[in-house]
């Protein structure tokens, strides 16, 4: 393990990263935990306001100066976080749970899951 690699990367990667890996965290303890409560609508807030940042700040990420296909993650996370939010604020309870889950797999796990490709900053922090 290199703990290095990950302080020695720019601030906004060091944000990214750490702000994906609070939004995992804290969306496994979003699934389990009793729906409908305050706490639980707290931090769904809480992981909502994650999930912008890690939207945001993978737009600054960039390698050779442009954009890769996995910045195709950035409009599907925008797009797909408004859409949970609405349905939680309209009670659209079980169109809300469906939204939650993609969310959190479909652009947290999946596109999380690339970061450990070799050559990318989680690879050398884990292998490294």
């Amino acid at each position: 393990m290199n703990i290095d690699a990950f302080f020695a990367a720019p601030w906004h990667i060091q944000l990214h990263a750490g702000s994906a890996i609070a939004a995992v965290l804290l969306g496994a303890v979003q699934l389990i935990a009793p729906k409908g409560t305050l706490p639980h609508r707290q931090l769904g807030y809480v992981w909502v306001g994650l999930m912008l940042t890690v939207a945001i700040t993978a737009i600054f990420i960039r390698s050779s100066g442009g954009f890769s296909w996995i910045h195709i993650f950035v409009p599907l996370t925008l797009i797909l976080v408004a859409v949970l939010v609405l349905e939680a604020r309209k009670g659209l309870v079980t169109a809300h749970r469906n939204s939650v889950l993609g969310t959190y797999l479909g652009a947290l796990l999946i596109p999380g899951a690339f970061s450990f490709l070799p050559g990318r900053l989680m690879w050398d922090v884990v292998a490294g």
